[in-house]
C-alpha cells in the first residue's frame, strides 16, 4: 500500500531524513519508535505532502505520489492526525467532524454516529466548541475528523498523547 524509497527531507540546510526506506501493506499496522528529534514526526508529514521531499519516492497503491500536493493526497485516501491535534477551537465538535468529511460532502449521519460510538463523549460535547474540550477530549476529536475522511492509510503521530 505505502513505500518510501531512499526518501530525504530537510528543514533548510539540515536534512532530517536520510535515504528512509519503508514499506507498509494493506491491512498492516507499523508503529515508529525513535526518540526526541529522530524524524518520525517530517516522515509522517513528508507522507501527507505537507513536509518537501529532497529526494526519493513516496508511492501509494503503487502510484508515485511524491510530487502530488496534500490535498491531492487525501482525496487518494491518505489522512494524519498531527501532533499537538490542530482542530479548529472556534468552532463545535459536530462541525469538525463536518470538516473531516468534507471529500464527501461533510460527511454522512452515519459516518458521524460511527466517531460517537468510538468516542461517545464527543457525542455528548458535539454543539459545544472544540476549544472546551480537554487535551484527551481534543486527541479523540481529532482522530475523529481524520476518520470521517474514510482514509485506505491513517497516520497517526503521537496518538495517545493526553488521553487517560
Amino acid at each position: 500500500m505505502l513505500e518510501i524509497r531512499v526518501l530525504h527531507s530537510a528543514y533548510g540546510r539540515i536534512e532530517v531524513l536520510h535515504g528512509v526506506e519503508l514499506r507498509v501493506d494493506a491491512g498492516e499496522i507499523v508503529c515508529l519508535i525513535g526518540g526526541n528529534g529522530a524524524g518520525k514526526t517530517t516522515l509522517m508529514r513528508a507522507i501527507s505532502g505537507v513536509q518537501p521531499i529532497s529526494g526519493g519516492n513516496i508511492l501509494f497503491e503503487g502510484q508515485d505520489i511524491s510530487k502530488f500536493a496534500a490535498e491531492a493526497r487525501v482525496r487518494l485516501g491518505i489522512a494524519q492526525v498531527p501532533e499537538g491535534r490542530q482542530i479548529f477551537g472556534g468552532i463545535t465538535v459536530e462541525d469538525n467532524l463536518n470538516l473531516g468529511g468534507w471529500l464527501h460532502g461533510g460527511g454522512t449521519a452515519k459516518e458521524r454516529d460511527d466517531i460517537y460510538a468510538m468516542f461517545p463523549i464527543l457525542h455528548d460535547k458535539r454543539g459545544l466548541a472544540a476549544a472546551g474540550l480537554s487535551g484527551g477530549q481534543q486527541q479523540m476529536l481529532a482522530i475523529g475528523r481524520a476518520l470521517m475522511s474514510r482514509p485506505r492509510l491513517l497516520l497517526l503521530d503521537e496518538p495517545s498523547m493526553g488521553l487517560a
